[in-house]
């Protein structure tokens, strides 16, 4: 960070990165300077020098607070001062691997990382090949982004993994995929002495990888692995203050998370997972339409460009609501042909009506009066109609289809308390519940035609002990 040959010219204003140097030293086990300590022990909640590198960091860091340069800047030296020849086979190439919630977002470490490498001509004589994603380098190492997913990371050697924001990571067809993927890597660096697992992120809710790594790690003396938590102004005090205020002002919980790095307190799990567990039928990802049956049918429509179109069928037998078919279009998609094939599905149910989001435009409705189908739209929000299907789930009187993106999406989704009390459920940031919404808004219709007593959202409920539930097999 200092040698002009190399660093130097990036790290000019020595003073907004003298943070970040403590903690390259920490990772590293380099010898600390005078005042490094002090540092050092509010950074990581330590009191000892490191006398080890880490096997793992997480740099949980408020935002614009420098860890995506300062990361990148670790990969480059792992990468290009390291000689891993002696653990890698004939032909086999070692990773630097930069994973991030998609590849845009992976691409922001990436260019910082070909800005390094090209802009030093040391380094640039070591590159082979550059394409918009991976980078050759002359010692048998690869620097790659890949998308969080655990499918995308197996088969690899990694001497370095740099997982962006992982907090944020969603996958429609799983409920942990931080955890899931980092399973995956871990065994890939098994075989290489000093690799190095990087985990870098905003903090958000009380769960997830992060905060367990926060939570288990945290100011643990001799621990290899090392956790950090900085504030943004902590890490770059170039960030003016005025703009962390002003945030603030906005939206204290949320301002606490994004430049305190505070894990927030105010967001949790809306459905335990013991509930949803509980209401999957297994091995049946649908339930064909019978006759005597009264279906429900609840949409939630998309105009083909960001979300899906999904629809949900569902009826009541007795006192379990059964959601009997789900189908979802991804974008993009013709809205006309979605509308055709929905309408379709409904016929087959012997369903005439269907009810959705009341935000819809007017061509939803216009689009289904064309199949002979009459769109309502829903007196509640998506919101309320989440809190209102909250007692089925606990009184596990709920029976859902075998489909993984609608378990990924119901486990997913987040109660927030908002200013005032009242609580909102949503997906997570960067997340989806298009197929979550249907499902419960037919749930929800099942249990309001039936009469059977809902939610009152005037109440404090707390509904965390699911009953006991026993159901039988329905041909």
């Amino acid at each position: 960070m200092t040698d002009p040959n190399l660093f130097g010219s990036f790290f000019k204003d020595g003073h907004s990165w003298a943070r970040w140097r403590v903690l390259l030293k920490a990772i590293f086990a380099l010898p600390f300077d005078q005042g490094d300590l002090a540092v050092f022990r509010r950074l990581t909640g330590r009191k000892e020098v490191p006398t080890e590198s880490a096997r793992e960091a997480w740099l949980i860091v408020g935002r614009r607070g420098g860890k995506s340069f300062c990361v990148s800047l670790i990969a480059v030296f792992l990468a290009c001062f390291r000689d891993y020849s002696n653990h890698l086979a004939p032909g086999e190439r070692g990773t630097v691997m930069v994973l991030a919630a998609d590849r845009r977002q992976a691409r922001v470490i990436f260019r910082y990382i070909s800005a390094l490498l090209n802009l030093v001509p040391m380094l640039a004589a070591m590159i082979e090949r550059l394409t918009a994603e991976s980078i050759d380098l002359a010692n048998g190492i690869t620097i790659e982004i890949h998308t969080a997913s655990f499918r995308s990371v197996r088969g690899y050697t990694v001497v370095a993994a740099l997982c962006d924001e992982i907090a944020f990571w969603q996958d429609e067809t799983s409920a942990n995929p931080d955890r899931e993927i980092l399973d995956a890597i871990r065994p890939a660096m098994a075989t290489i002495p000093g690799a190095l697992l990087l985990c870098i992120g905003t903090p958000y809710r009380r769960a997830g990888v992060l905060y367990e790594a926060f939570d288990r790690h945290y100011g643990k003396d001799g621990d290899p692995v090392l956790v950090v938590r900085a504030s943004s102004r902590t890490m770059n005090p170039t960030l003016p203050k005025e703009v962390v205020a002003a945030a603030y002002e906005r939206d204290p919980a949320a301002a606490a998370a994004e430049y305190g790095a505070h894990f927030r307190d105010d967001v949790t799990g809306f459905l335990d997972l013991a509930w949803i567990n509980a209401a999957v039928e297994a091995g049946v990802p649908e339930r064909p339409p019978r006759e005597g049956i009264a279906y429900r049918a609840f949409a939630d429509p998309s105009g083909g460009r960001a979300d899906a179109f999904t629809l949900a069928m569902g009826h009541s037998e007795g006192e379990r609501r059964i959601v009997d078919a789900c189908r979802v279009v991804r974008p993009p998609f013709d809205p006309s042909a979605v509308v055709a094939e929905f309408a379709a599905v409904l016929r087959a149910y012997h369903c005439r009506t269907v009810t959705g989001d009341r935000y819809a435009g007017e061509w939803v409705t216009e689009a289904f009066r064309r199949h002979g189908i009459e769109y309502r739209a829903a007196d509640r929000s998506k919101s309320d109609i989440y809190l209102e299907t909250l007692p089925l789930f606990s009184a596990g009187g709920v029976v859902l289809p075998d489909l993984p993106q609608l378990t990924a999406e119901l486990r997913a989704l987040e109660r927030q308390t908002r200013r005032g009390g009242r609580d909102i459920v949503d997906h997570p940031p960067r997340g989806h519940d298009d197929l979550a919404n249907a499902a419960c808004g037919a749930l929800w219709l099942c249990a309001r035609e039936q009469d059977v007593p809902i939610l009152d959202l005037s109440i404090n409920w707390d509904l965390r002990r699911p009953s006991a539930f026993m159901r039988s097999n329905i041909a």
